[in-house]
């Protein structure tokens, strides 16, 4: 199938699942689609044990093998969701939380990093490298499917930007790890090898140079728009900034997703001040919030039908099991810690921080993308397996329940 005929199957698909959840489940949105998609995919992978004769499990396998995932998300999807999600965000409201920000996107991924992939080791007996790389793909948030719900339970403004902040910043940070762990654990035959200050370099050079890009292409484009009044063309001209930036910050090998990040936040924050009328401002907003909507469901279809790649074996399961765990482990030191720090400091944080964020913070579908961008080894069907329980769990078990504890914990003194 060419790429035309792939995308328009995913979205018919999406729009079925969709129309099946608002009928029957009444979910969220996204949520609804993956359970469906899922639940699609399990009962075709049912139907092939039961009826040996059917090849539809196969060739349901060939179709999302051939959809190349990794490559869709990474180099297509993943700017044009960070740019939305970041656009939405106030960079006013960001640097009244930017110390609790930073620290969670940085020391808070490495602590996670440390704590899932010591872990894994432990647990599987993965060569430690390997599994610091494990710690790294599950480490960044997706916090796309959970921010509408945490609205709908009144939680104060000042929370809803950490975790918008923390989940936009801490995808771009892990994405790096992510890159450094797989050099040094899988070396290519370059000369750096296992080199630390190889691994610190490409650290600043994809990080800062990311953030620098994003900023300079942010800059550009808001003075460009400050010159203009055509709400069509200024949104053509935010797209370019999204699509295009994010292919060159590929090109000169900086962070594509920080560069997206800052890139949105300087465009939804001062261009929409300053470089926008009240006409293109609302055309801006309605596009990329159309454009944020339709790629989650069609992500969130993805993953729910990528159940066909992952090697069912009784071992990987209980990995996967003992994995939700860690991951759910790793994330509450990633909360703890930071805040711990900031409190003797004085900032006031809200009733159930710690336990709002740890359960809030859902993992997505850069995990899924991630794993399924690793070179191949021995480890990596068992990673895989890992990761998309833990994808699972997060997004069904903690995204549905979130609002509930956010709800009941934020009404009450807080116990960590």
């Amino acid at each position: 199938m060419d790429f035309l005929q792939i995308a328009s199957l995913l979205i018919v698909l999406a729009a079925a699942f969709g129309v099946v959840n608002y009928l029957f489940l009444r979910l969220p949105s996204t949520i609804g689609i993956l359970i469906v998609a899922l639940a699609s995919s399990l009962v075709i992978i049912g139907l092939e044990w039961v009826f040996p004769v059917l090849t539809v499990e196969e060739t349901m396998r060939a179709f999302v093998l051939n959809i190349e995932f990794s490559d869709a998300l990474l180099e297509g999807m993943l700017g044009l969701l960070l740019f939305a999600g970041a656009l939405h965000v106030k960079v006013v409201d960001l640097r009244r939380e930017w110390l609790l920000v930073l620290l969670m996107a940085t020391l808070g991924v490495g602590l996670s990093t440390i704590i899932a992939g010591v872990g894994f080791s432990w647990i599987t007996g993965a060569p430690l490298l390997v599994a610091l790389v494990f710690g790294a793909l599950i480490s960044p948030t997706d916090p796309v499917a959970v921010l509408g719900v945490l609205r709908e339970a009144n939680l104060p403004k000042t929370l809803e930007t950490k975790i918008a902040g923390e989940s936009l910043f801490n995808d771009g940070v892990g994405y790096v790890v992510f890159l450094v762990l797989v050099g040094i654990a899988f070396p290519s035959g370059e000369s750096h090898g296992s080199d630390l200050s190889w691994a610190a370099t490409l650290f600043v050079q994809e990080a800062f140079g990311g953030a620098a890009l994003g900023a300079a292409l942010g800059w550009l484009t808001f003075r460009l728009m400050r010159r203009i009044d055509d709400p069509p063309l200024e949104v053509i001209i935010t797209i370019a900034l999204a699509f295009g930036g994010y292919q060159l910050a590929v090109w000169l090998h900086v962070s594509a997703p920080i560069m997206a990040v800052v890139a949105g936040l300087l465009i939804g924050d001062v261009g929409s001040k300053y470089g926008m009328s009240e006409d293109t401002r609302a055309h801006v907003d309605t596009f990329w919030t159309l454009v944020d909507e339709i790629l989650n469901a069609i992500l969130f279809l993805l993953i729910g039908i990528e159940v066909f790649a992952v090697a069912f074996d009784a071992s990987f399961l209980m990995a996967g099991l003992a994995s939700i765990g860690l991951h759910l482990l790793a994330r509450f030191a990633a909360v703890f810690v930071p805040v711990q720090l900031l409190k003797p400091f004085g900032p006031d944080f809200e009733d159930g921080i710690t336990r709002i964020m740890t359960w809030g913070g859902l993992k997505g579908g850069i995990s899924v993308a991630l794993v399924l961008a690793l070179p191949d080894n021995e480890w990596k069907p068992l990673m895989l397996t890992c990761t998309y329980m833990v994808v699972l769990f997060s997004i069904i078990v903690q995204g549905l329940t979130v609002s509930r504890l956010a709800a009941r914990v934020g009404t009450t003194p807080p116990l960590i």
